[in-house]
């Protein structure tokens, strides 16, 4: 018994022990239920993280492999002998820059998911009007939403500014991929609405609600990961590079701050997140 508790004490630790070594069959047990316990723990989570490595490098190599693929098609195709022919020149050169945007698109995300997640990319911190930025967003998407004849409103007037302690230009990025979300997913002749809230004295809640398709349930708990695509065909053809949620919610958690998400299939989707108040804020 001796001897089996030295070969799991070993195991749990290279150094040795000075503890008194019982031999009470009951304590034995429990010392070797917990060790086997734990290792449980230990290789299920190995488990979930080679799951998720499988699936992110099968996701990577997807994204990256249809503009890849579209690009060396028409550059193939002007090396036949298209390349004599000005017209079709031109319009394969276009349609393969399309291709080299998109991919560009896609390492940018990647770049900068990659320095959000292990903190290397610092937050420029300012006090600014979100109300103002939102609707510079709206602006930027109009045409966009134009397409679908989405109409991007706000929920009521604001007439006076709101102001928020935050890195600006991220938390455009956050308004931006949201609201491209609820485009890209929203029901044509269909409505967006922002809402900017008090939620307590020194946070507002910033609130993004479409009538678009909605998300099922058994997929909620999935889509901030990224590449993750609630609908994998429509959404592809939208083009964007999978990483816009996950994005979203790196960067509010960088602002230690809070993001939810409530939806119910065909009545729609609602994604909110906290910010600080400005203090400037308070004083007009």
């Amino acid at each position: 018994m001796k001897q089996i508790y030295d070969d799991v004490a070993l195991l749990e630790s290279s150094t040795p022990t000075s503890d008194p070594i019982t031999t009470d069959m009951r304590t034995l047990t429990e010392e070797i239920g917990k060790f086997a316990k734990d290792k449980k723990i230990e290789i299920d989570t190995l488990k979930v993280r080679e799951e998720y490595r499988r699936d992110f490098l099968g996701n990577v190599s997807h994204e990256l492999k249809t503009p890849l693929f579209t690009v060396q098609g028409y550059i193939e195709t002007l090396l036949d002998g298209a390349l004599n022919d000005k017209n079709v020149r031109k319009k394969y050169l276009q349609r393969a820059n399309k291709g080299v945007d998109r991919l560009m698109y896609i390492v940018k995300d990647l770049d900068l998911i990659t320095k959000l997640e292990v903190g290397e990319l610092n937050l420029f911190r300012e006090n600014f009007d979100i109300v103002e930025l939102i609707e510079g967003v709206f602006d930027l998407l109009e045409m966009k939403a134009d397409k679908k004849n989405i109409v991007l409103t706000f929920d009521m007037e604001y007439p006076r500014p709101i102001y928020v302690y935050a890195d600006k230009d991220k938390i455009q990025r956050v308004i931006s991929n949201l609201l491209v979300n609820s485009v890209k997913y929203g029901r044509r002749d269909g409505t967006t609405e922002v809402s900017v809230e008090n939620l307590i004295k020194n946070k507002v809640i910033i609130r993004v609600t479409d009538n678009g398709e909605g998300i099922p349930k058994r997929q909620m708990h999935r889509i901030f990961e990224r590449f993750y695509r609630v609908d994998q065909s429509g959404s592809r053809k939208e083009g964007g590079s999978g990483l816009g949620l996950a994005i979203v919610k790196h960067i509010i958690e960088a602002h230690e701050e809070k993001i939810y998400v409530e939806s119910e299939i065909e009545v729609g989707s609602e994604f909110s997140f906290t910010l600080e108040k400005s203090k400037v804020g308070a004083e007009h």
